[in-house]
């Protein structure tokens, strides 16, 4: 094969490489289920201390609690961290069976790079996983992409939890 015919070849598998992922990402963003903020939904799994799987309609979508971390017990990159399996089986304990309100916020993204839904999570009785997590010391503050909404907030309850050596602030150094 001549350097022109490679070159052309290189081109046209670059155009297709371009095509099909401008493609994934309109369809990603087509296929995205309608989130109705004051309507229940039921939880189907809870992955790990900040992941849990919502039953929205007839689809099932993957949650990512908005604003928090807890310590990884999943991410095979990773191993399992200090206080992951505490946090994870906390969040377990408030959410298996539960019906809860999924918010998302329309100021800024709501899929992380993982495909799952950025949210604030209310169980039907009020309440708030993604704020309780870090009051009583199972995540960290954390912040994906554009500033959320309770950022301040969220910082000062961390603080407050880490001045009292809750949770993870008092089990890991």
């Amino acid at each position: 094969m001549n350097k022109r015919t490679r070159c052309i070849v290189v081109g046209v598998i670059v155009c297709v490489v371009v095509i099909l992922g401008l493609y994934a990402i309109v369809s990603q963003k087509s296929t995205l289920v309608t989130i109705e903020p004051h309507t229940l939904y039921k939880v189907v799994e809870v992955m790990d201390g900040d992941t849990l799987r919502v039953k929205v309609n007839r689809k099932v979508i993957t949650v990512r609690l908005l604003g928090i971390n807890t310590p990884e017990t999943v991410d095979p990159r990773r191993g399992v961290e200090c206080f992951g399996p505490e946090a994870s089986q906390q969040t377990k304990k408030w959410l298996v069976g539960q019906q809860v309100f999924v918010s998302v916020s329309p100021q800024r993204e709501v899929l992380d790079r993982y495909g799952r839904y950025l949210a604030y999570v209310y169980r039907e009785d009020g309440f708030f996983i993604n704020a309780q997590l870090l009051t009583e010391g199972y995540a960290r503050e954390y912040t994906y992409g554009s500033p959320y909404s309770l950022q301040k907030e969220f910082r000062s309850l961390e603080k407050k939890a880490r001045a009292a050596h809750k949770g993870l602030w008092g089990a890991c150094v």
